[in-house]
């Protein structure tokens, strides 16, 4: 399968700013705001966590609380959280009650990876890469870029900004396909839990950019 590919822009937060504020907007032009969710057991642990539907630790759900704090002052037209409650749970405690639940947003299905770490995965299959191979039994790169698709799709018919909360693997495919590449340069865009990160354009909404990336001055102990 052939994804297009456009012109990759990043623009890098400013580390001198402890807060996001509407200075740091690009004009009227709106931004993607995503939430990975907050540290889970199997996060720590490097299991990889698909459908298992496992809750926040306790150091999870501060850094969600922080998290609120870091996206407090900013409006949004549209919140929208995958249906796992390490998602749903750490889009409450930032602050956002009402958000609209979509299941294009859940993780990856990892199949029968699903609760493996890396390592482990490795001893059966030495060459595995989870962006080119997918999971057997679970979901291959096209079917996790083709719900990114749709969630793209969505958002970009969002007159003002989106806050999306999801996990990790998702979401490094989904800015993928906000810059139309191919869901393999996932890869490339590490994501920490708690993390917060930004999608927009340079100019017009035909140029998609990252705004900034895998922001973490929020996250704490």
């Amino acid at each position: 399968m052939v994804f297009p590919i456009n012109r990759l822009d990043i623009f890098a937060a400013d580390e001198n700013d402890s807060t996001i504020t509407p200075n740091h907007m690009s004009g009227t032009l709106p931004i993607i705001f995503l939430a990975r969710h907050g540290e889970t057991a199997w996060t720590i642990s490097g299991q990889h966590t698909g459908r298992t539907d496992i809750p926040l630790t306790e150091r999870g759900e501060r850094n969600a609380r922080r998290l609120g704090e870091r996206l407090k002052g900013i409006s949004f037209s549209l919140v929208l959280t995958s249906p796992l409650r390490r998602a749903t749970r750490t889009c409450e405690l930032a602050g956002f009650q009402s958000p609209q639940v979509n299941a294009e947003l859940l993780e990856w299905d990892y199949g029968e990876y699903e609760g493996r770490t890396s390592a482990q995965i490795r001893a059966l299959a030495p060459n595995w890469d989870l962006f080119r191979d997918g999971c057997p039994g679970g979901e291959k790169p096209w079917h996790v870029a083709a719900r990114a698709d749709r969630i793209v799709q969505r958002v970009r018919g969002v007159t003002g900004n989106v806050l999306i909360f999801s996990s990790g693997h998702f979401l490094r495919v989904l800015a993928a396909r906000w810059l139309g590449l191919d869901p393999t340069a996932g890869r490339f865009f590490l994501l920490d839990t708690a993390s917060l990160s930004a999608l927009s354009y340079e100019h017009n909404e035909s140029q998609p950019a990252i705004r900034f990336w895998n922001d973490t001055r929020h996250v704490g102990p």
